[in-house]
């Protein structure tokens, strides 16, 4: 497969893109800044420089020729502020659907967040519209015909993947392995699973198809 991953710099992305091309698939990471390239190499995909903050539906899209599956594994930082938190998590997720639109490429994979359906739509904090944002895009991308799939993580941890998953629609609280949520999003490729599924996923007790058939 080759499979082209929005935000390929980022530690989900890298991971992912050592996972699939380990497995001989050809991911592709986009980046926009030159700098990163050389990690994008080191994990076994090819780059791309792309600023998808800057660029438009079409020119993506012909960047998109002959590829599989899109990932959307973007994000504006925590650092960011309330802009590129629109213009990042929720603009940038909805221009690689459009992209894949034009590109006639099904398959896509958002890498959301747990419980941003639950924003407080009257507040001005930083991680409230960072909820918003991650939201709206989900919705957007569930009105497209695609073959979509929307991974809603819980917190981000930075420890040893242990394969070992629990998802649902809802779950709760929890945490999640970078490296778990990255082999999911793999699995979820290369085995076409969880189509039109939206759900969230943290550490658990089963495999990843094992955990997807549940849902």
């Amino acid at each position: 497969m080759k499979i082209v991953i929005a935000g390929g710099h980022g530690k989900i992305a890298l991971i992912l893109e050592n996972l699939l091309s380990e497995a001989g698939h050809t991911p592709i990471g986009i980046i926009r800044n030159p700098a990163h390239a050389a990690d994008v190499l080191g994990a076994g995909a090819s780059p791309l420089l792309l600023d998808l903050e800057s660029t438009d539906a079409a020119t993506l899209a012909d960047s998109l020729s002959e590829v599989d599956a899109v990932v959307f594994a973007a994000g504006g930082g925590p650092n960011s502020g309330p802009d590129r938190k629109l213009t990042v998590d929720r603009d940038a997720a909805i221009l690689l659907a459009d992209a894949a639109e034009i590109a006639g490429v099904r398959r896509i994979v958002i890498v959301s967040a747990m419980a941003t359906d639950d924003y407080d739509a009257d507040s001005d904090d930083g991680f409230q519209i960072y909820l918003k944002a991650k939201s709206e895009a989900d919705a957007a991308i569930r009105s497209r015909d695609l073959d979509w799939t929307i991974v809603r993580p819980g917190g981000l941890t930075d420890d040893a993947g242990t394969g070992l998953v629990q998802v649902s629609e809802s779950i709760g609280h929890g945490s999640i392995p970078r490296a778990d949520v990255a082999a999911l999003i793999a699995a979820i490729l290369v085995d076409n699973l969880a189509v039109r599924k939206q759900f969230e996923v943290i550490s658990g007790e089963k495999s990843a198809s094992e955990a997807l058939a549940d849902l």
